[in-house]
């Protein structure tokens, strides 16, 4: 059963607090500080820099829910540690980001992630090992400040081709993916951060990046309840904090509407049906599937009306972005569309999360290099026999990264510093003078989700027709595989991936220093 406003902690105090009517018909003006505040508490913003601008520090003051933080805030751990700690001041926010392991990363947003992400660790198939690996990440994000990771990423991706999930995924069986979902969970939240399990209902049978238009996710109900909403149902029961929202559609739930905006899929479906008590987190509003469909303001009100708690904001939306969402909600709630009962039942699930971060941290020890190397090495597989590397020659395909993903680095560079490395756009390379390069010497063509780009598959194609002893590594879905004299799998693209596959190819464990 979903809960009721006045079940939650903290709600009777905030009507006094505010001085709000509960009912739908409340009139208030939207000059009521308490209104507003109220209102800005279900916002997660963002902003550009390593240090917090003064509007950001106002605004919390001022009841701000939180910040959620990305690559461009961070320059270092110490430098992520001193921001929160000036945030901390100025109020008691949520802390986010995107921490997934993997291709995703933010505190390695510059250097690439010491954990391999969901689909190697799906690979592996080792709850215990998927535990470890989020509990160390989990222990990064403690030391820097940070309460709520952004993941895991529970969506079971059924659709080959899609563009935003892929090796986000633990896999494409339900099963497989609510066992490490649970994991997940466990590790980050037994050191104290929250989990925020993503993105329901799911989003892994989509063709389409909800960054850029609203996906369709074409399943009946009994389908969403057979495989997307089985490891969401596994996380609730392991006490997830935290689930967030997909910009998908799905006709038979939510019509046209992407279940962000969907009444029928966070309130029938997600509190009642499947009994979550926990904070709904929207993904952020200023991704296309919202702001160019309805409106990054409109989208708030009706994203709360749905039974969203929290308001997640990307790097787009400016401070006079954030004062008019703001000014929105206050009005929805005076003209009547949005009940200021639901922004106080938000409120009161809000502050509850904010009570359990309070408690004392588990102990994490700080494994990083040593869980994530493992995972990354227990996953990298390899087809067919590599010969001894001699004077190697190595072709890197450049891919364009998801907006998800960013500009994290990726390829074996760092583990391969003998050998010559030219990255090239598969469109304009040239395979014949690629080929004469590599002449007499070992030729190892690194590609990611080459399954999803048409000119990647023709350029190794034309590179092993004249060379079938070169080595293909593929860093993303190995879906793909064609002919080569051997065949690497590394399930994901992060540093941890990389020293793997090459520590495969060259047989032997790599110094972490190098």
């Amino acid at each position: 059963m979903s809960a009721t406003r006045d079940s939650l902690p903290g709600a009777a105090d905030l009507s006094t607090r505010t001085g709000l009517s509960t009912s739908t018909g409340l009139s208030a003006s939207t000059g009521d500080p308490g209104l507003h505040r109220l209102a800005a508490g279900a916002l997660l913003i963002s902003f550009r820099g390593t240090t917090a601008p003064d509007w950001v520090l106002r605004g919390l003051e001022d009841g701000l829910g939180g910040v959620c933080l990305f690559g461009f805030n961070v320059a270092s751990g110490e430098q992520v540690g001193t921001l929160t700690a000036r945030l901390n001041e100025a109020a008691r926010p949520v802390v986010s980001l995107d921490e997934e392991g993997g291709d995703v990363t933010r505190l390695a947003y510059h250097t690439g992630s010491a954990y391999p992400g969901n689909a190697a660790l799906g690979r592996v198939d080792d709850a215990g090992l998927t535990e470890r690996v989020y509990h160390a990440m989990a222990a990064d994000l403690a030391r820097c400040g940070v309460n709520l990771d952004m993941g895991p990423v529970a969506d079971v991706n059924t659709a080959d081709d899609n563009p935003i999930i892929g090796t986000r995924s633990f896999g494409p069986s339900p099963d497989l993916v609510a066992r490490h979902t649970v994991a997940a969970v466990r590790g980050l939240q037994s050191a104290g951060i929250a989990a925020c399990v993503k993105h329901f209902p799911g989003h892994g049978a989509t063709h389409q990046d909800s960054h850029l238009e609203i996906p369709l996710v074409d399943a009946s109900l009994d389908l969403l309840r057979e495989r997307e909403l089985v490891p969401f149902a596994a996380a609730i029961e392991a006490g997830a904090k935290s689930i967030m929202t997909a910009h998908v559609a799905v006709p038979e739930l939510t019509g046209d509407l992407p279940a962000t905006l969907s009444r029928e899929a966070l309130t029938r479906l997600l509190r009642r049906e499947l009994g979550y008590d926990g904070v709904v987190v929207s993904d952020a509003l200023d991704m296309h599937a919202i702001s160019e469909s309805v409106g990054l303001a409109e989208g708030a009100v009706l994203s709360l009306a749905a039974g969203a708690d929290l308001l997640c904001l990307g790097p787009l939306p400016t401070p006079e972005d954030v004062r008019r969402m703001v000014a929105h909600i206050a009005a929805a709630v005076t003209e009547g569309r949005l009940a200021a009962g639901r922004l106080e039942e938000a409120a009161g699930r809000v502050d509850r999360l904010r009570d359990w971060f309070a408690r004392p941290d588990a102990s994490a020890g700080d494994e990083s290099q040593v869980v994530g190397l493992d995972a990354a090495r227990r996953a990298v597989s390899l087809t067919g026999a590599a010969a001894p590397l001699v004077d190697p020659f190595v072709v890197e395909l450049d891919t364009p990264p998801t907006i998800a993903v960013g500009e994290v680095p990726w390829g074996v560079g760092p583990w391969l510093p003998q050998a010559e490395i030219v990255r090239v756009r598969p469109e304009d390379a040239d395979a014949d003078a690629l080929l004469g390069r590599a002449r007499d010497r070992s030729l190892i063509v690194v590609v990611k989700d080459a399954h999803r780009h048409p000119r990647s598959r023709d350029l190794v194609s034309a590179l092993l027709a004249a060379r079938p002893d070169a080595v293909v590594m593929e860093m993303g879905l190995p879906i793909w595989r064609p002919g080569a004299g051997a065949y690497l799998a590394t399930y994901g693209a992060a540093r941890a991936n990389a020293q793997a596959a090459v520590e495969l190819l060259s047989g032997g464990p790599l110094a972490a220093g190098l």
